[in-house]
């Protein structure tokens, strides 16, 4: 950027050459418009001008032209009347003109029931019958331009020194809201990073352009992270940070796994394929319920790939969590009846509104109920059902952790997030 204002020359003119060409490299480097460096540029000037000349109370612009490297300078007044303005009355002490614009909800409700109008200044203001004389069909809130003198030739290496670190800063703050909007478009999909360090759980992580995070709550249980390593994410949520976007990343969202399937299955990526649904207790198993209305294609065939490659891609980035993939219906006995798989389901009866028996051959309520009843857990919150699992023997005895309300498991899951 200093070379940029060294390019300056006398009678308030620019190298053009030179300053087209550091323009280019910056908006590469940058990965932003020229049009954004160039009103960064203009803005530096603009300061440098007004703190050269004491314009500190006026708006001053600057135009940077491109054709030929000259700089045109105005100050901005804006057209005012007195339901816009009020006037400073004798013995009123001077407001700046940040206090002048504060929030109104800062002031006390029984001190200001009305927001103060800002001080008229004839720095910044032009009365509605001045600014007819200039302009005839001048309306309140329009803006009149009054040319300002052409600075000296000294003005060149006072702008250099002067606008040098508010280009700089401008250019910052471009970048940083340019890579919010990248990420911001992002939110609910995968990015990759590389584990930075870890402190007391949480996982900080380089995205390159910006950093990211992911707090304890959001990894899996049981799963290490290296330093150096390379990793897939889901992004949650994009933070403004002092050195530039924050995100906050996860790896335990249901979500996270749906997006690996996106991206090593085409028929989900293109939406052949579709998930349903999806519930998981990371770093032990998810269920994915997956349909297609488009003739001759098998959803869970093309989920599992051949010779299982597809969901072994999958499973590769989750380490040893079982993935079970269920083929969703409308047939709610069928889809309940898959969604206790792997055990073998024998009946389903539907008992009531969103409820559901099920009755399970002896050697398999074990697994259909699964370790900590996860297995029957997950089928109920996949389903949404209340699932009773017996035994298709003494269907009339109740196992133990056979039954399970999914309505119960997202009010203690809420109440959980809550706390």
């Amino acid at each position: 950027m200093v070379r940029v204002m060294r390019s300056v020359q006398n009678k308030n003119m620019f190298d053009i050459k030179v300053l087209q060409k550091a323009v280019e490299q910056l908006a590469s480097e940058k990965e932003l418009d020229a049009s954004q460096i160039i009103e960064a540029i203009e803005a530096a000037l603009a300061s440098a001008y007004k703190k050269e000349y004491n314009k500190r109370g006026e708006v001053v612009r600057c135009a940077l032209s491109m054709k030929d490297g000259s700089t045109k300078f105005v100050q901005v007044k804006t057209v005012v009347d007195e339901t816009t303005v009020r006037f400073k009355q004798e013995g009123e002490e001077e407001v700046s003109e940040s206090m002048q614009n504060r929030d109104v909800h800062h002031v006390h409700p029984e001190e200001e029931t009305e927001p103060l109008l800002p001080v008229y200044s004839p720095e910044r203001h032009l009365l509605l019958s001045e600014a007819r004389l200039i302009k005839a069909d001048a309306q309140v809130g329009d803006e009149i331009e009054f040319d300002l003198e052409t600075p000296s030739s000294e003005f060149g290496r006072i702008a250099a020194q002067t606008a040098k670190q508010v280009i700089l800063q401008k250019l910052r703050e471009i970048e940083k809201d340019s890579m919010r909007k990248e990420f911001e478009g992002k939110i609910g999909g995968l990015v990759s990073g590389i584990v930075q360090r870890v402190e007391r759980g949480n996982v900080f992580v380089d995205m390159g352009k910006a950093s990211g995070i992911m707090f304890r709550t959001e990894s899996i249980p049981g799963e290490h992270y290296r330093i150096g390593e390379r990793l897939k994410f889901f992004l949650l949520s994009v933070q403004d940070n002092m050195r530039g976007p924050n995100l906050v990343l996860s790896r335990s969202h249901p979500r996270f796994v749906a997006k690996l399937f996106e991206l090593e299955v085409p028929e989900v990526g293109d939406g052949t394929v579709q998930i349903k649904g999806i519930v998981r207790e990371a770093g032990s198993r998810t269920k994915i319920a997956v349909y297609s209305d488009v003739e001759g294609v098998d959803p869970v065939g093309s989920c599992v790939g051949q010779r299982g490659a597809r969901v072994l891609a999958v499973n590769s980035e989750l380490g040893n969590e079982k993935i079970d993939i269920i083929e969703w219906s409308e047939d709610m006995e069928k889809f309940v009846g898959a969604s206790l798989s792997p055990a073998t389901v024998t009946n389903v009866e539907l008992t009531g509104q969103r409820e559901a028996r099920v009755l399970i051959p002896e050697d398999q309520i074990s697994l259909a109920i699964g370790k900590g009843g996860q297995n029957v857990r997950l089928a109920a919150m996949l389903t949404h059902f209340r699932i009773d699992v017996r035994s298709q023997s003494n269907p009339d005895q109740a196992q133990e952790g056979g039954v399970v309300d999914a309505e119960e498991i997202s009010a203690v899951s809420k109440e959980t997030e809550g706390e």
